[in-house]
């Protein structure tokens, strides 16, 4: 009885720490992992969540250490499951890194870690001997010998994220030519948030994680950026380009250049104060993405996602 009581008094110390976030580290390089550094290897990396793509990045070529006893390169391309926004889904996820190198040709090493951060902290000892605490959870690395173009993929489960209604709708397969007009006038649509008194740019920004739409108002630097003489414009239908991928998701982007290109970038020179230009920037960006990611209703409707 006292064993069973004493088991009892430990299952809330024993239960398994709960995961908040989870870490992805990507790193192409030359040299080795014995020594206190390495080379990266120069690039571009394109990082996509659940076949949806996140965004793309170059990789320079830099000397940066290789630390501690696991031998951890501080790598170029750091994802977090917090910055995969919405696309992250409640369960199973898949991260895929295409690392491009600039010499087509080269031959180098890449280095994939992954871990859990959790909500407890464990405390050990390293090889060394010193004392050491963390609160990362389950983790691993893959190390590999590649030549030119890598593609490398990583499951994980998020219980922590958000399950939003649009991750349950029907994936789409492919889009008939009535779905690529509806697509090409919700591209459109998004020019209506670009006009006084703004009410819908706000509206738009409410939805989104980290704005303070408040703050932003009180800045107005969209006002001081429509009164400066930015104006966007959209790209043009057919050149357009429709990207589905095996899920809800489809992705709307130019076929050349920007989705949404600012008419004269000139004119950002226009507004005063670099504390203005930054909120007109960052909002801007916001407001007309590179991309849509869209979905299709099961009534049939086509909506933004993100």
């Amino acid at each position: 009885m006292r064993f069973l009581l004493a088991m009892l008094l430990l299952l809330p110390s024993l239960a398994r720490a709960a995961v908040l976030n989870v870490e992805i580290h990507f790193a192409p390089f030359t040299g080795d992992l014995k020594s206190s550094k390495v080379q990266t290897v120069p690039g571009k990396a394109s990082v996509y969540v659940n076949n949806v793509l996140l965004t793309e990045m170059p990789v320079q070529r830099d000397t940066v250490p290789v630390l501690f006893d696991a031998r951890e390169i501080a790598a170029p391309v750091w994802i977090t499951s917090q910055s995969l926004g919405p696309g992250l889904r409640k369960g199973k996820n898949k991260v895929r890194i295409e690392f491009e190198p600039t010499d087509p040709k080269a031959a180098y090493m890449t280095q994939l870690r992954w871990n859990e951060v959790t909500d407890q902290v464990t405390r050990g000892t390293s090889a060394s001997g010193a004392s050491t605490s963390t609160n990362q959870g389950a983790g691993g690395a893959d190390v590999k010998s590649v030549t030119g173009k890598v593609v490398l993929e990583r499951e994980f489960v998020a219980d922590f994220a958000t399950d939003r209604p649009w991750h349950h709708y029907p994936a789409v397969a492919s889009l008939s030519d009535e779905d690529k007009k509806r697509l090409a006038a919700l591209v459109r649509a998004r020019m209506d948030v670009w006009k006084p008194d703004f009410a819908a740019a706000y509206k738009t920004l409410s939805g989104v994680k980290g704005i303070d739409v408040a703050e932003v108002r009180r800045n107005k630097c969209l006002e001081a950026a429509y009164a400066a003489g930015v104006r966007i414009t959209s790209t043009a239908p057919d050149q357009l380009e429709f990207q589905t991928t095996g899920n809800p998701e489809v992705v709307v982007k130019s076929r050349k250049g920007e989705l949404y290109p600012v008419a004269d970038t000139k004119s950002f020179d226009k507004i005063k104060g670099n504390e203005l230009q930054m909120c007109a920037g960052i909002v801007l960006s916001i407001l007309f993405p590179d991309r849509l990611v869209v979905v299709r209703n099961p009534a049939g409707e086509w909506q933004v996602a993100y």
